[in-house]
């Protein structure tokens, strides 16, 4: 079983590189380039002498305050640690020893850990030339051991979405759960959270770790069927949205001001990155683009960035055939992205 790659860190870079962590940019782990709202700073601050205590078990405040965000009822909303704790909760629920969790690649890897390790079976469905899911072979590959069903919009790494009606189309053909990753969906141009609203089956996964910027806090959430809340109860981790996690969740999503300033950031730099990455490029509805570096490897213009100072993510460790030629960039301020330019063009005239 492989173990989850993240993306690398400033501190291992500048230590095996001897760069300066100052100098070092960092555009592989898709991060929020304007950091945290001030909002969240000034929240956590006034709240530093409550860490003592332990959170809500259901950290009920914040999820009212997603509820009112996405405009759901109230028992529609789970939280967790992060995403990952989410889906990690989830997998726990339905997953267990020999069942079948169906994950079109290259996408997150978490997917096939979490499923993994309760005993369940990763069954891969490549995507199509576009990184789209092939539906009528997903439907085909779904077993009666077929548990769960993964679906990434947009999608890591790729920044493609996946039409509504095809969400739906897979939600009405099994009884296995759906679950749609929106993790990215704020840069995104459409959302399908009500879908969860509609089918019994389908589950819509969200983080405040990109848009909202809280990646160091490890708040998730996600959008059910009500029945689901009492089941979720039974087999989530206690207390796993921590103290400050709250807090900053409810000042985070008060914070209208940061988000769209962020969203203008990160959709200009991506149509900046588009256009004058010297490498194809894939369109990105995510706060990332995914570049094809052939004929060259992933590992040799990722090695060649880091050299320089610059992080990104190389595709490699994702499950699928061509990710060694697959590099993922996050979109940073439009001075990184200048920076992460030149050097990918300097890379070619020195190659």
């Amino acid at each position: 079983m492989p173990k989850y790659v993240p993306g690398k860190f400033a501190e291992e870079i500048a230590r095996e590189y001897g760069i300066e962590e100052s100098d070092i940019i960092k555009l592989g782990s898709n991060e929020n380039p304007l950091g945290v709202s001030p909002l969240v700073s000034k929240a956590i601050c006034k709240n530093l002498d409550t860490l003592n205590i332990y959170p809500p078990i259901d950290a009920a405040d914040l999820r009212k305050a997603i509820a009112e965000y996405i405009g759901v009822p109230f028992r529609h909303i789970l939280v967790g640690n992060g995403v990952d704790g989410v889906l990690d909760t989830l997998a726990r629920l339905f997953i267990n020893e020999g069942d079948e969790a169906v994950i079109p690649t290259p996408t997150f890897s978490f997917y096939q850990l979490s499923a993994s390790i309760l005993g369940g079976k990763p069954v891969f469905l490549p995507r199509d030339a576009n990184f789209d899911v092939q539906v009528d072979k997903l439907l085909e590959t779904i077993s009666e051991r077929t548990k769960m069903i993964y679906l990434c919009t947009p999608n890591n790494p790729t920044g493609n979405m996946m039409r509504e009606e095809d969400i739906g189309r897979i939600a009405e053909s099994t009884d296995a759960m759906v679950i749609v990753d929106e993790a990215y969906v704020e840069f995104a141009d459409k959302n399908v959270a009500h879908l969860a609203t509609k089918y019994d089956n389908v589950v819509v996964t969200r983080t405040f770790s990109k848009a909202f910027g809280l990646a160091g806090l490890r708040v998730g959430y996600c959008i059910a069927p009500e029945w689901m809340y009492s089941e979720y109860m039974k087999v989530y981790q206690p207390f796993s949205v921590n103290r400050l996690g709250v807090i900053a969740g409810m000042a985070a999503l008060r914070d209208k001001e940061h988000l769209e300033r962020t969203l203008k950031v990160v959709r200009e730099g991506r149509t900046y990155l588009i256009e004058n990455l010297p490498f194809r490029t894939y369109p990105s509805q995510a706060n990332f683009v995914m570049i094809n570096v052939e004929p060259y490897t992933s590992g040799e213009v990722t090695e060649y960035l880091l050299r320089r100072g610059i992080i990104v993510r190389d595709c490699a460790s994702f499950t699928g055939e061509g990710t060694d030629r697959l590099i993922r960039i996050t979109v940073g301020t439009m001075g990184q992205n200048r920076v992460v330019v030149e050097a990918l063009k300097a890379f070619l005239e020195e190659h």
